[in-house]
């Protein structure tokens, strides 16, 4: 399924490659029956991932999302990985740019370390974990497009990301009543948040060789992603 929809994000891509670069201000995705964007600008997205949030992340008023960000921030312990990858895409869509990077990665982070502690396999958990890697593929090219308009902010992000990550455990890794993988589930989560830091460290270390680095920028240049992210 990852695969399946990494294809379709680079078919998106390559569409929007052969057209005239413009500044991409909204994430135009759908992951049913969860998620739809707005079909004309001014309009509302479908959202149905939190009763608590949906009306607010559903709203055009910079000024809701905002409100729905903090509320998750003050207590986040039950807050799905799903709703907090919808939190991104609105940001995004109302211009908080930096603010969807960071959820965006908090977001994935935060799915990762769940399923290296629960058996996401399990009946009635492959669905949500099937829907957040959706919307991983889907809504990465885009935040990621931002993101690496600067490469050392990017990281910084990254970082702070993972920090909240382990700084606020996701309460439903530690019910009883969901399966876990095997193992004691603080050690899997201690080791979850260990590979998540090896992994950010990896990509420092990809990006901090000059070559991979000139590379990258070169492909950006070619499919005119400053054109598409960077604007002001």
């Amino acid at each position: 399924m990852f695969q399946r929809l990494a294809v379709i994000a680079g078919l998106i891509l390559s569409m929007a490659a052969a057209r005239a670069a413009e500044p991409v201000r909204h994430v135009p995705i759908y992951v049913q029956p969860y998620y739809q964007s707005a079909t004309t600008p001014g309009s509302a997205p479908h959202v149905r991932v939190n009763r608590q949030f949906d009306a607010l992340l559903a709203s055009s008023r910079r000024a809701d999302v905002i409100a729905a960000r903090d509320a998750i921030q003050a207590s986040p312990k039950l807050v799905t990985p799903m709703t907090l990858m919808v939190l991104a895409i609105r940001l995004y869509d109302v211009g908080l740019r930096d603010d969807a990077v960071f959820w965006f990665y908090v977001a994935k982070e935060r799915a990762i370390v769940l399923s290296e502690v629960i058996d996401m396999r399990a009946r009635g958990l492959a669905q949500a974990d099937e829907a957040t890697r959706s919307f991983a593929v889907l809504a990465g090219p885009v935040i990621n497009g931002y993101a690496f308009c600067d490469p050392a902010r990017q990281r910084d992000q990254h970082a702070k990301a993972i920090t909240w990550v382990e700084q606020h455990p996701y309460d439903v890794m530690f019910m009883a009543r969901l399966p876990a993988l095997p193992g004691d589930r603080a050690a899997n989560h201690r080791k979850a948040i260990g590979n998540a830091k090896a992994r950010a460290a990896k990509e420092r270390a990809y990006f901090g060789d000059p070559k991979n680095a000139a590379d990258f920028a070169a492909t950006r240049k070619r499919n005119e992603m400053d054109a598409k992210f960077c604007w002001k």
